[in-house]
């Protein structure tokens, strides 16, 4: 399978480099088959290891400290959330040429939620619920959030979204993309307790079995801050009235999800 590149700095992977890695600190899974995951994901490579795993590798020397975040935090909120998320079950040391520590996990069965999903309006209600599990887990002891990190105030991402409209070009109505951006960065900022967010919620990061929505993957933004990023889904995973019924669901305001959909992906 043929793998866009995504970063002048990436890092190549194929199936024999995964075979080499397997075998030299996993032996009990060599005999596995191996064989490359189609994924969006712009930072990590996944490939089937037999049957019952997943291999993990980082692209980009960026997305290394996502295992270890998912390691620290996602045993603890398992069994909170309605919805499965990873199980880690090994990682691995740099070697065979390939510099970062990658991971083997559980294999989550299904397919990415483009277009999978049979019941939309059922949807939006679990993945609702899927959110509003997470905000109430304590976030005592949560890592502190990096500037620019998902669940920060817009203003932080102020200078990248302007570059990237830009860059777009006529690739999207720049005008009204920056008359958004500049009207929502007046909206008012979140005022109370800030809560656990994933950050992610892109359809990529969805998994569906059977028409229904059964995991979310992908915590590698994984924050504590403004839930008004959660509300992606609103605008890359439902429409009309599954939209509203996920935003009513969250009871956030289309304004404020709005915004922090649109930053998210014009950034990307």
């Amino acid at each position: 399978m043929s793998r866009t590149k995504m970063h002048a700095d990436e890092i190549h992977t194929d199936g024999a480099l995964v075979r080499r890695l397997v075998a030299g600190q996993f032996p009990q899974w060599a005999g596995l088959r191996i064989e490359p995951v189609p994924s969006y994901g712009t930072e990590n490579d996944i490939y089937r290891l037999g049957d019952h795993l997943a291999v993990r590798l980082p692209r980009i020397g960026s997305a290394v400290g996502a295992a270890a975040l998912e390691a620290r935090w996602l045993p603890e909120f398992a069994p909170r959330l309605p919805l499965a998320v990873p199980v880690q079950v090994a990682v691995g040391e740099p070697a065979e040429g390939y510099p970062f520590a990658w991971s083997v996990n559980e294999w989550l069965p299904g397919e990415n939620a483009n277009g999978s999903i049979h019941d939309l309006d059922r949807a939006a209600v679990d993945l609702a619920e899927f959110v509003r599990a997470l905000r109430q887990i304590d976030t005592a002891g949560a890592h502190p959030r990096l500037p620019h990190a998902r669940g920060g105030p817009l203003a932080e991402g102020d200078e990248q979204v302007r570059r990237s409209i830009v860059q777009l070009g006529d690739r999207i109505d720049g005008a009204s993309t920056l008359r958004l951006w500049e009207e929502s960065l007046g909206a008012a900022k979140w005022a109370s307790p800030e809560v656990w967010v994933h950050g992610d919620l892109l359809p990529g990061n969805l998994i569906v079995a059977d028409g229904r929505l059964s995991a979310v993957i992908d915590f590698g933004g994984l924050n504590v801050g403004d839930p008004a990023c959660d509300l992606q889904p609103a605008w890359n995973v439902f429409a009309g009235a599954s939209r509203q019924r996920f935003r009513t669901e969250l009871g956030l305001t289309t304004r404020r999800g709005r915004v922090a959909a649109a930053g998210r992906s014009i950034k990307r």
